[in-house]
């Protein structure tokens, strides 16, 4: 069973996992600041995946495409404090705060040490968490803001990520689709992130790869799965989720269609 345990405000939660692991493809609206306090979770990205534990802090950017798999380490469940730092919440920050720079970060996600004021603040975070009734908004609005500037004092150049408010534009389909297509989005947020409209996006993409979104994007999953498998010799289990698959069974299904073979049978030929 998967669970969230929060105060009731959904800027300020305590997530917990009880599963043997749990997956998800996220593109966030807002920016998230993450401190794991027990369990791992891995990050897989377009071009590369890390994996991270108890004491590991990290703040994803909005508009970060990547999946997210989280399960217990050590004996001990996944358990995160997750703060999202909204827009409207950045956005009052820097009319008292302004802005230290302009200089643009390419998007990605940012890493913080172990730090006094970092342990501080979680440390008067946690025991929110056993409260009954809702957090009072003053003191969220405190507790975000008391992050934030913590955030800035230990990294300078952190403005230029949490005050980028803009908005994907129109960028290459083919370069996009490339890159990200193993992610197990609706086709909405494909669209959304190349900086169109839904029929604009179907338009444009029949244009670029002759066929339709659905379709490619099976076929490029199941070309990537061919390769963990047969090259890299991995077994299925670990392949579908990484490669844009529902589940197990639906990947089992479409490679069969496609291959004319079970993906089992290129584990069983290593035997």
């Amino acid at each position: 069973m998967a669970e969230k345990k929060q105060n009731n405000y959904a800027e300020i939660v305590l997530a917990c996992i009880e599963e043997k692991y749990f997956k998800d493809e996220i593109v966030l609206e807002h920016h998230s600041f993450v401190k794991i306090i027990s369990g791992e979770m891995k990050i897989i990205l377009a071009d590369k995946t890390h994996t991270f534990g108890a004491g590991d802090m990290l703040l994803f950017p909005r508009n970060q495409l990547c999946t997210l798999i989280k399960y217990p380490k050590d004996g001990r469940n996944y358990k995160s404090v997750v703060m999202t730092l909204t827009t409207e919440r950045l956005k009052t920050f820097f009319t008292k705060n302004p802005i230290r720079t302009s200089e643009q970060h390419q998007q990605k996600i940012l890493t913080f040490e172990k730090h006094p004021l970092l342990d501080s603040f979680f440390s008067s975070i946690i025991p929110y968490f056993e409260l009954e009734s809702e957090l009072p908004e003053k003191i969220t609005v405190l507790k975000i803001e008391e992050i934030l500037t913590i955030l800035r004092s230990i990294d300078q150049n952190i403005d230029g990520i949490l005050s980028d408010f803009s908005e994907p534009g129109k960028i290459s389909i083919a370069d996009f689709m490339e890159k990200n297509f193993m992610f197990n989005m609706a086709i909405e947020k494909f669209a959304y992130l190349t900086g169109r409209s839904l029929t604009t996006f179907k338009k444009d993409f029949k244009i670029t790869f002759k066929t339709t979104p659905q379709k490619w994007l099976t076929q490029k999953r199941l070309e990537l799965a061919y390769y963990e498998l047969s090259e890299k010799k991995r077994k299925p289990v670990d392949v579908y989720y990484e490669t844009g698959f529902e589940n197990l069974s639906h990947f089992s299904y479409a490679f069969k269609k496609h291959f004319g073979y079970a993906p089992t049978k290129l584990s069983e030929q290593r035997l």
